[in-house]
């Protein structure tokens, strides 16, 4: 069989599909959908994915590399530009761009920001509301037409084409993915039929243990935490040991993730432990330790390992 034919004779496809939004617009969430398991973390606070993010859908005979990006916004400090730009980067190098838009808050001040780049970059894109479980109808028909009042510039649309999803609940996902499907060039696939994700195994146990920072502490911790795997224990029985660090800036941070008698990060290496071992389908001995290292994002090795350019 020719790497051009998948099983059922049709000719092979294969690309790469941007997912550009403000923060919290859904990306993550979208993209987990999309690829049938966990690539990406998902929390309530905003800005939570911090570097792009492969994820591998299989549809019919094409294979969608979807790239989750950081939520663009506009930038203050040096992690906030490295991300933005890596968003923007995600977004150059896609067959295609998919500009999720928060159906409660519309077109927000982020949002514009997207539209006003794109706009610049000539770049054009589908947009999909999401969320419209959250809103009425009469709300979601005149968000639609805001869309198209905002976007539409010298007689061209920016946005080509219009989903209405719940990336949730999964609501128009399929119609929004079919389309996708279609408009994949022809070429073989880039990674093996059974591959979710392009990120080392490393990397997405530092990210899941880091979501459930996120979940456990809420607004006490805002991005102060970071999560690194330092090191991964093959035992003889057939299970692994994973011993991370969780990097604060300051002590009085580190006390909150403690907790109180070590509480607060038992609870949270068990809900990662949990979710660990559902991935890895083995059992899973979790580790962590709590350190303080003041300029942890200010660091150009965190950069690399996130693949963000320190230098932007």
């Amino acid at each position: 069989m020719s790497e051009r034919q998948s099983q059922d004779g049709a000719a092979r496809r294969c690309g790469f599909v941007a997912l550009l939004g403000a923060p919290n617009a859904g990306k993550s969430t979208l993209l987990n959908r999309m690829v049938g398991s966990k690539v990406s973390i998902v929390s309530p606070k905003v800005q939570t994915t911090r570097s792009r993010v492969l994820g591998i859908a299989m549809a019919e005979a094409a294979q969608i590399v979807f790239i989750d990006t950081p939520g663009v916004f506009a930038p203050k400090k040096r992690l906030e530009r490295a991300m933005v730009s890596a968003a923007w980067g995600g977004a150059q190098d896609a067959d295609r761009v998919v500009v999720l838009v928060d159906a409660r808050r519309g077109i927000d001040k982020d949002t514009q920001l997207i539209i006003d780049r794109l706009r610049h970059d000539n770049r054009q894109a589908v947009l999909a509301l999401n969320k419209i479980d959250l809103v009425k109808r009469d709300s979601l028909l005149g968000l639609t037409a805001q869309c198209a009042k905002e976007t539409l510039e010298n007689g061209k649309d920016l946005f080509s084409d219009t989903f209405m999803i719940s990336a949730l609940s999964g609501d128009g996902v399929d119609a929004l993915r079919a389309f996708l499907v279609d408009c994949m060039p022809e070429g073989p696939w880039l990674y093996p039929e059974d591959q979710s994700a392009d990120m080392p195994l490393r990397l997405l146990a530092a990210e899941i243990t880091r979501e459930k920072v996120f979940l456990q502490l809420s607004q006490e911790l805002p991005y102060a935490a970071a999560v690194e795997t330092e090191a991964w224990t093959e035992r003889d029985d057939g299970s692994v040991r994973i011993d991370q660090i969780v990097y604060v800036r300051r002590d009085s941070q580190k006390m909150i993730v403690l907790g109180k008698a070590g509480r607060r990060i038992k609870a949270i290496g068990s809900a990662a432990r949990t979710e660990l071992e559902a991935l890895l389908d083995r059992r899973v001995h979790l580790f962590l330790h709590v350190k303080v290292r003041e300029g942890w994002q200010d660091d150009p090795e965190r950069y690399r390992d996130l693949g963000l350019d320190y230098n932007v």
